[in-house]
Parts: C-alpha cells; structure tokens; sequence
C-alpha cells in the first residue's frame, strides 16, 4: 500500500508546487516508486510487491500523461475501489463472503460456510469493505469528476491507508467479539 499511497502523494504536491505540471508530477510519482522498489529489492523483499506498487504507479502516470488531465492519474485506483466493492458484495450475495475465504486460507478453516455465527461476522466483515470502498468512491469520485486533483490527491492519501487500517482493525473487532480469534477452532460459548 505505501508504494502506491507514497507515489500518489507524492504526485499532487509536485502538481500544486509545479503549477499543474501534470508531466512533471508523473515523473516525480514514477520516480520514488522506481526508488521505493529498488529499496525493496535491496532488502531482498519479494520482487512481487515492489514491481506490483512500481507497475500501478506506471499505469496511472500513464493513464494522466497520454490524456493530459492530471485527474486521472487518481482513475486506476478509482476503478479498483470499484472492483473491490463489486468483489466484497458479490461475495456475499453468493455466501462466499471474501473475508471468510481469506480468514479461512489464513488460518486453514474447514467448513467455516456450514458455521452459522461464523457466516454472519464474515458476511458482516465483508459488508464492512463494501461498504469503505463505496465511501472512497462517493468521495473521489465527485472530485475526479470536477478535475479537482489537489483536493482528489488529499483525499485519496487521507482514505487511503488510514482507512484500510481502520477497516481491518473493525474487521478484527468484529471476529474478536465473537471468539472466532486466530487459532480457535470453536466460537466463544454464549
């Protein structure tokens, strides 16, 4: 996440200093990722995670630079808020809630589906997310629509990490309170 909220940031404080320089910004953006990346690959970290914020930060330079309007640099991130709400609430339409199956792939649970209190925090957990990645839209995507990019760029850092952090911090919460904490194999008895 810091390879991409860093570059992000990074991005509109060179387009406000710059005087809207949309090019300059890219540059910049593409420029501590390419160094966030190398610090990763130094450290010997797995080349996954530092091509992978590396290759976002491109596209989305990409995406304000062949187009011009500097707003869209925030538009992959949009789109992938998009993607994770529309991923989180088909999950639980289909009661495959997403975070189930990763609590699930975490912790290797088997037959956490036929679980009835399981089920319900992990159908609930995942409306969580649904529900902070619509927030991120219903927010940025006004300001992406008006061209407002600084204000977009404060908002995307703003809900950005501290708002992942604070959904899985409720995540957690909600799973702790009803005992299915990481390594019980049995919900709390009432």
């Amino acid at each position: 996440m810091v390879e991409t909220s860093a570059p992000a940031l990074a991005f509109v404080i060179a387009y406000a200093a710059s005087g809207s320089d949309t090019k300059l910004s890219a540059i910049v953006a593409v420029g501590l990722a390419v160094v966030m990346a190398i610090g990763r690959l130094a450290r010997r970290e797995t080349p996954q995670h530092a091509l992978s914020g590396l290759l976002g930060v491109v596209i989305a330079a990409i995406f304000a630079t062949k187009t011009g309007k500097a707003e869209n640099f925030y538009l992959p991130g949009l789109l992938a808020n998009a993607a994770y709400a529309s991923a989180f609430l088909i999950s639980v339409l289909v009661r495959w809630p997403l975070v189930g199956v990763i609590a699930a792939q975490l912790e290797r649970q088997h037959g956490w589906r036929d679980d009835p209190v399981r089920m319900a925090v992990y159908t609930r957990a995942s409306l969580l997310w649904v529900a902070l990645f619509s927030v991120r839209i219903a927010v940025q995507l006004p300001l992406y629509l008006a061209g407002a990019v600084v204000a977009l760029g404060v908002a995307r850092a703003a809900m950005g990490i501290p708002l992942f952090a604070l959904g899985l911090w409720l995540t957690w919460r909600m799973v702790v309170a009803q005992g299915i904490a990481p390594g019980r194999d049995e919900p709390a008895a009432d």
